[in-house]
């Protein structure tokens, strides 16, 4: 099976993230599925952002000033006003500009619509795959649709496009990949967690089952995370690459499970992860991936 590259937001550590120019760059350097995120204008627009707010670190307003703070919700705006921001460069003064020095501005990039990013695939000839991840939250239902809305709509985009057998629709909100299994049982699903001090979607308050579950951890406190996954219907379990170690790979295969970490950006820790026997990583800079698997003799499909 071939080693599953994925370029994190396209290429985010070398062009401005979730914009055409950033998937572009991607396919330039050689990945396989393009990784990235959705939201749903008000309209009903399948959108490519991060963020269900507007992100004032990259987003400037129609007068070219950086937004002076989050939002608005891109699910409180049409698609026809969410043309009006550029997301083409970095606030230079902000933290995030210094976590991606080598990323080239693109001025006057738009955020773009998941089918614009179907259509520069296949015009690029390569027929890639495309991981498209849900972005919600359960804490914040106010913000974006509710879960089997935003399922139906992403089911519909990939349906419209012939793509069911090319597509993965991953999430930390596990409640939108249930409704996905329901809806579209030929899309596969990959259960994204991060277990931290700072964050986890694995564990809920109190020890009561998370919000961000769905309910497949009811019953099952203290399951593996790959366990959990794999009674989600997922067929790729992908955590944050520090949370992954042998016995919870070996417990994945075991279950059927792929693993792909995320994001893992270092050609250290990426040749780590490959030496472990990850079936795949998600990184910002898919260029040095690329050099530390050809380095190991591995190919990419």
């Amino acid at each position: 099976m071939a080693f599953d590259l994925q370029g994190h937001r396209g290429a985010r550590g070398l062009a401005p993230e979730n914009t055409l120019a950033s998937f572009a760059k991607a396919l330039e350097i050689g990945v396989t599925p393009l990784e990235t995120d959705m939201a749903v204008t008000s309209d009903g627009v399948v959108v490519l952002s991060h963020d269900p707010l507007l992100n004032p670190d990259i987003t400037r307003g129609i007068d070219g000033t950086w937004l002076k703070s989050k939002g608005p919700a891109i699910n409180h705006l049409s698609h026809a006003d969410l043309q009006c921001y550029d997301v083409g460069r970095i606030e230079p003064m902000s933290n995030y500009a210094r976590l991606f020095p080598a990323q080239t501005p693109v001025d006057g990039a738009r955020i773009p619509t998941l089918k614009q990013l179907f259509d520069l695939g296949e015009a690029s000839g390569k027929q890639p795959r495309y991981n498209i991840e849900t972005k919600l939250s359960p804490l914040t239902p106010h913000e974006t649709p509710d879960p089997d809305t935003f399922a139906r709509l992403a089911v519909d985009a990939v349906r419209s496009a012939e793509f069911t057998d090319r597509v993965t629709i991953q999430s930390f909100d596990w409640r939108t990949l249930l409704a996905v299994r329901r809806l579209a049982p030929d899309i596969a699903t990959a259960c994204l967690t991060m277990d931290t001090a700072e964050w986890s979607n694995l564990r809920g308050p109190d020890g009561q089952p998370s919000p961000w579950l769905a309910g497949v951890d009811a019953g099952r406190s203290g399951a593996p995370a790959p366990e959990l996954a794999h009674v989600a219907g997922c067929t790729t379990w992908s955590p944050h690459w520090r949370n992954l170690d042998a016995a919870a790979l070996a417990l994945s295969h075991r279950l059927g499970l792929k693993v792909v970490p995320w994001t893992v950006n270092e050609a250290a820790d990426i040749a780590a992860l490959i030496d472990l026997g990850v079936d795949g990583l998600i990184t910002d800079y898919p260029d040095r991936a690329i050099r530390v698997l050809a380095a190991k003799g591995i190919k990419l499909e």
